[in-house]
């Protein structure tokens, strides 16, 4: 898997199994860095990935210029795997990589992040409950990825949005939905 843009553009990250996780295209990568250039400029801007996966969702954010990367893991198989990639950048970038179950990392978090990224496994019937999570670390936009348009429901992976959070885009990627969001505080 290789980092798509910015100053890292190309450089090879190592993959976790993929029966583990489920790295996002290089194709989807790009359009959610693509619209969020559009929405914001990165240039001192943090980002926390809440499920981390392989990573390459943060080393996206750092090659592109955001300066704050904060990453959850909660396989520790995957979490060594995401140390070792981050550890070539660590030096030049300031990135946080914690292990353990998200929702409970991020209600001890207390940094504001201007990017939230949520992508749980799909069907695991989290989103909401994170949403809840990082309603006090984010001052900016949260993108979640996800199977069903937010208007399917009677299914597993149905995300039901409270009136506090505004959808500012939707993009279907085949069989993927990204959602840009807003928390009206």
């Amino acid at each position: 898997m290789n980092i798509t843009g910015g100053r890292y553009n190309r450089q090879k990250i190592t993959a976790p199994d993929e029966h583990i996780t489920r790295p996002t295209l290089s194709k989807v990568r790009m359009g959610v860095f693509n619209t969020l250039s559009s929405i914001m400029d990165f240039e001192e801007k943090s980002f926390l990935d809440m499920y981390a996966g392989s990573g390459i969702m943060g080393l996206e954010a750092i090659s592109r210029g955001f300066s704050k990367l904060t990453a959850i893991e909660y396989n520790k198989k995957v979490y060594s795997i995401i140390k070792k990639n981050f550890s070539k950048y660590e030096k030049e970038n300031d990135i946080k990589l914690f292990l353990g179950d998200s929702q409970k990392v991020c209600t001890k978090l207390t940094d504001k992040f201007d990017v939230i990224y949520i992508d749980p496994p799909y069907f695991s019937g989290v989103y909401e409950k994170s949403l809840d999570s990082v309603k006090h670390l984010t001052s900016g936009i949260i993108i979640l990825e996800h199977t069903l348009n937010l208007s399917d429901s009677g299914n597993a992976d149905t995300i039901l949005l409270s009136d506090e959070f505004e959808i500012i885009k939707q993009k279907k990627y085949a069989d993927k939905f990204i959602t840009f969001l807003k928390y009206n505080n």
